[in-house]
């Protein structure tokens, strides 16, 4: 735990109070008054869940980490260069899980109805704030089942004690609170009071530059493994099976001392400001990423979305770097990756809206360590379908899955011989009018005590080659592997 490390240690020492509206108290007393009355005329619990701006600049990360208490959940989730957005959120009053098929049409349903029964401030603050559900999915339908995935169930998503949204310097923070009909107000009161008076400021941890002990990057299965697996599957496309299909590939990093998610969380945002960087905590394991790929953003009846396939490494030197990046541009086998998702994401969304447009060309989508081509996608909504029920219908997009989509359930684990859990599964949030946001998992790793799985994959199309495919894995690795190895 970080508690053994020095830097933890002195930003505890250096950590406050945050500076409250004096108003979230009073809004939350006539909250929990209503909820209790609406409980005990239901007889079943209500969440009560008042709404208030802080008074001073918070960062919601660090607050997240530091007022966490000892195995419950906790996420974040931020943008920084998308003018500071960030959500994040420490405890759980609800747990919303499910697995197969149905999994995000079952949580959809679930959180609509739980939703409808609480009792509510209709939030005008920055994107996330006000009552939501917070958490994520894993890449197969029953996925996450091996022992390192533990806590990470196929679909979960967590109605947070504490969440803190922002955007453009302004921070929201939202308590919810369960009153069951024998509760009374004093006994609710006093929780949330409790919660609230742990919530504390402080830096986010700094990573030790010169840990003590040594560290062991290892491949679980070896390079060959990938490559063979790449071949195999340009085999099965060039006979007409298929067009593409990603293949990821894990790697295992020991530590000598437990791994800091709150340290790594800040490497990550300082390093890939443009990036979704997140952190979801579930008992002792956090999963924690920097990832480029947005899955779906629903905002009333707009809806927009991002085709990220093709890549190619960074250079330090401008020149070699502008040529690299015109060479994705024209590489031919690279925009047909793109143009796969592409044509897949804008198919999927067209029985859900009214119109649908993408960019005619593929941009250049740049990042710390590599380059992306990506094709902006936008919709206008015919009715009101949930952020979970567009990212349920939008997963897995060829982006992390297949083409035709149906085989990616039995070809990829198949091919890979490992289990994705949450890699390259939706990210995000949604709030009670079912707007919300989920990006796609990627440059992750899952952190469990000295441990660290990391996760990378690749789009494989006819014209793929197994050592260059095996060498752009590397350049994914390197997202977060100096953070883990030094």
């Amino acid at each position: 735990m970080d508690a053994a490390r020095p830097e933890a240690r002195a930003a505890r020492a250096t950590q406050g109070a945050l500076a409250l509206d004096p108003a979230l108290e009073r809004r939350l007393g006539g909250r929990l008054t209503a909820a209790l009355r609406k409980a005990r005329s239901f007889g079943a619990p209500v969440i009560a869940s008042a709404t208030a701006p802080l008074e001073g600049p918070a960062d919601p990360a660090a607050v997240a980490v530091v007022s966490r208490r000892p195995g419950e959940h906790w996420f974040c989730l931020e943008q920084p260069d998308r003018e500071g957005t960030a959500l994040a959120a420490v405890g759980q009053v609800r747990v919303l899980e499910a697995r197969g098929e149905e999994r995000f049409v079952q949580v959809a349903r679930r959180w609509r109805a739980l939703a409808a029964s609480a009792v509510f401030d209709w939030s005008e603050g920055p994107p996330g704030s006000g009552l939501v559900a917070v958490g994520g999915f894993a890449f197969a339908r029953d996925g996450g089942g091996s022992t390192g995935w533990d806590g990470f169930a196929p679909a979960s998503l967590v109605v947070p004690e504490v969440c803190l949204s922002r955007r453009s310097g302004r921070t929201v923070l939202t308590i919810n609170a369960e009153v069951a009909p024998d509760d009374t107000l004093d006994d609710a009161m006093t929780r949330v009071q409790r919660r609230l008076s742990e919530l504390r400021s402080a830096p986010l941890p700094l990573l030790d530059p010169a840990p003590a002990g040594t560290v062991r990057v290892h491949s679980p299965m070896p390079p060959s493994h990938y490559e063979e697996a790449v071949a195999r599957a340009v085999q099965r496309i060039r006979a007409g099976e298929l067009e593409k299909v990603v293949l990821a590939r894990e790697v295992e990093v020991h530590a000598p001392l437990s791994h800091d998610p709150g340290a790594i969380l800040g490497l990550l945002r300082a390093e890939f400001p443009s990036c979704y960087v997140f952190a979801v905590g579930r008992g002792e394991a956090t999963f924690i990423a920097a990832s480029p790929e947005l899955l779906i953003r629903r905002d009333g009846q707009r809806v927009s979305t991002v085709a990220l396939a093709g890549s190619i490494q960074r250079s330090a030197d401008p020149a070699v770097d502008g040529h690299l990046g015109e060479r994705l541009l024209q590489s031919d086998k690279d925009r047909e990756e793109n143009a796969i998702v592409a044509r897949r994401i804008a198919r999927t969304l067209r029985p859900y809206s009214v119109w649908v447009t993408a960019a005619r060309e593929p941009a250049l989508a740049r990042v710390a360590n590599i380059q992306h081509l990506a094709t902006p996608i936008r919709a206008q909504l015919a009715s009101a379908t949930p952020a979970i029920e567009l990212a349920g219908a939008l997963h897995p997009t060829p982006a992390v899955g297949a083409e035709p989509r149906e085989l990616a359930a039995s070809l990829i684990p198949a091919l890979e011989g490992l289990d994705r859990g949450w890699y390259a599964g939706p990210i995000g949030w949604t709030d009670a009018t079912g707007d919300g946001e989920f990006c796609v998992a990627l440059r992750c790793a899952l952190l469990r005590g000295r441990l660290a799985r990391l996760y990378a994959g690749c789009g494989i199309v006819r014209d793929s080659d197994p050592a260059a495919e095996l060498a752009e894995t590397e350049v994914k690795l390197g997202a977060l592997l100096p953070a883990l190895a030094g």
